[in-house]
């Protein structure tokens, strides 16, 4: 059968090479390689030399197109085509020409088996809790190593064929088989630290994963797994002999008994997911809090005691110009739960600066003067009830609010179901003759109206909209 489908292939070479010779070298464009039929796609090709390769090698336009989005593996006409980026105008699109065998792995093996793995997905927007530990019943049905992550499904070795389907691959339904075992089936994927959500498709049949406690409702009835990829290891060096140690810091609310460290030979660990921005924190040996020892940033909690403190992400440097006269400046925010004593900020030649980590998001702060709570004069945002509301800013906006008229209005307000449609938190400033408002969105859907002067109204701008409990509309935006 293979000798058949050789001879067949370089015969089609043969015909193709005086056809396409004026055009195309049809040994570039397809050619047979360890049992898979491959196909060198250009993007470049206008639509007449896309059309004649097509047509001449009988592909679907779709895998064309599909090719170029970079989604490692595609399904077109229930044939799994594998992609590989050459470069950025040349994939590769490759399938097999036989059936492969079953894919039988020991499971001594299960985590190193050298299969063509998808080697990267879309990345996941990690909009998240501040934290998370996962909580599979079973060691091997979650590994990660190396940036990239392992999963496994114990059992069901009679079924045909099992699917994973989660937040990491768009929900796809097609697109991530899994690999069956001598004892299950396993997937392996590139992924970012963060929070993630599966399910998976066994026989057509969606189930969450029976070895993880971690679930969310998924609004049909049912349930989605969750699972943490991990950033950040919390350690403490030492006290081998105490019988319990636990992690408790300002992403955990300061909880006492949630996260228990496990003993390990040079002393405690615990490993975890934890979202972009700064944490204090404390180990509790044995009931006794200490600071981290291993740890020399130290922070006053405004309590007069000191906490441990850490930070992941990107740095925000608050500025506060003048005030050489001060005795004391400190910050507080809604990033800090308004802290008063947490914050002190450092004097230079012509202000007070602060660098701070944040997660991208909008937050409302204040600096405290001696003593004396005060607006950024620097920033013209600012929300609240009345003129003495706090300042506001947007750490990475990703979207900028603007309405183009009402060049007259003495007030004008963006309220939505980003700020729980708080009609007075985010007044928006005129500039270049518009009103505008920058502000970072989560993906997903948003509603929002303007509010000027008084008069709620949507978006002149924007066609799309959808209905409200009030059956006056509400303007329509989407985040990617």
């Amino acid at each position: 059968m293979k000798t058949k489908t050789i001879y067949l292939f370089l015969l089609l070479l043969v015909l193709l090479n005086t056809t396409l010779k004026a055009q195309f070298d049809p040994s570039k464009i397809c050619r047979l390689e360890d049992n898979r039929l491959i196909f060198q796609l250009n993007s470049d090709w206008t639509d007449a030399q896309k059309k004649e390769v097509l047509q001449l090698f009988d592909l679907d336009s779709v895998l064309f197109v599909k090719a170029f989005e970079g989604v490692p593996i595609i399904s077109v006409d229930s044939i799994t085509w594998q992609i590989s980026i050459i470069t950025s105008k040349i994939v590769e699109a490759s399938k097999m020409l036989s059936p492969p065998p079953v894919p039988i792995t020991n499971m001594n093996d299960v985590f190193h088996v050298g299969i063509q793995w998808p080697s990267k997905w879309n990345e996941v927007e990690n909009d998240v809790e501040a934290y998370g530990v996962n909580a599979f019943t079973k060691n091997n049905a979650f590994r990660f190593s190396d940036q990239h992550a392992v999963f496994f499904l114990p059992g069901f070795t009679e079924n045909k064929k099992v699917f994973i389907s989660g937040s990491f691959n768009n929900w796809s339904t097609m697109q991530s088989p899994m690999i069956k075992t001598d004892s299950g089936w396993i997937f392996k994927i590139w992924l970012k630290p963060g929070k993630y959500t599966y399910k998976y498709i066994i026989d057509g049949k969606w189930k969450q994963d029976p070895n993880n406690r971690l679930k969310e409702d998924d609004t049909q009835g049912g349930y989605n797994s969750i699972v943490f990829v991990y950033n950040h290891l919390f350690r403490l060096t030492g006290y081998n002999n105490a019988r319990k140690v636990i992690l408790s810091g300002s992403f955990n609310n300061w909880k006492e008994n949630e996260l228990q460290m496990k003993p390990v030979a040079e002393g405690w660990e615990l490993p975890l997911f934890l979202r972009e921005g700064t944490y204090t924190y404390k180990f509790i040996v044995d009931k006794t809090w200490i600071n981290d020892p291993d740890n020399p940033h130290i922070r006053p909690d405004g309590k007069g005691n000191l906490n441990s403190c850490m930070a992941i992400g990107d740095t925000m440097i608050f500025y506060l110009n003048g005030f050489l006269q001060a005795k004391e400046v400190k910050l507080a925010g809604s990033f800090n739960n308004w802290n008063p004593g947490e914050l002190l900020m450092f004097r230079d030649s012509t202000g007070w600066n602060l660098p701070y980590v944040l997660a991208k998001g909008n937050y409302e702060y204040k600096f405290i003067v001696d003593g004396n709570w005060i607006q950024d004069p620097a920033n013209p945002f600012v929300g609240g009830y009345n003129q003495d509301g706090n300042s506001i800013f947007s750490f990475k906006p990703n979207y900028v609010f603007q309405l183009d008229s009402f060049p007259d209005a003495k007030k004008v307000v963006v309220a939505g179901s980003f700020n729980n449609w708080n009609p007075d938190n985010y007044r928006m400033i005129r500039k270049e003759g518009k009103w505008i408002f920058p502000l970072y969105l989560k993906p997903g859907k948003h509603t929002y109206k303007f509010i000027v002067d008084g008069q709620w109204i949507l978006d002149p701008f924007n066609e799309l909209w959808e209905e409200n409990e009030y059956n006056t509309h509400n303007s329509l935006l989407w985040i990617e």
